[in-house]
């Protein structure tokens, strides 16, 4: 954003108050539109942290086994290949 500033003749001995009101404005301008980029980065940061989150979530939904199964549950480590061969079906996603 561009910033005003006012044009004050200097053959004028008292200082303008249009201009002082413009020039006030131009710095409460400034200090909005700084505001404004700083909520934007804080905006994408936290929309990065919601995706990461997402990410995990889906991971640990993704692990969980399927309510007929009887096998204990450890979201914790690697995922366990089932022994008996009629578990064999392909994960079901959510």
């Amino acid at each position: 954003m561009t910033e005003y500033n006012p044009h004050v003749p200097s053959d004028s001995a008292e200082p303008d108050p249009i201009a002082a009101s413009l020039q006030r404005l131009a710095g409460k301008i400034q200090l909005i539109s700084d505001a404004v980029k700083a909520l934007h980065q804080d905006r994408i940061q936290l929309e990065t942290k919601i995706e990461d989150a997402q990410k995990r979530v889906q991971h640990i939904l993704s692990r969980l086994p399927e309510q007929s199964d009887g096998r204990q549950l450890n979201l914790l480590s690697e995922p366990v290949t089932p022994t008996n061969p009629e578990d064999d079906n392909e994960p079901t996603t959510h």
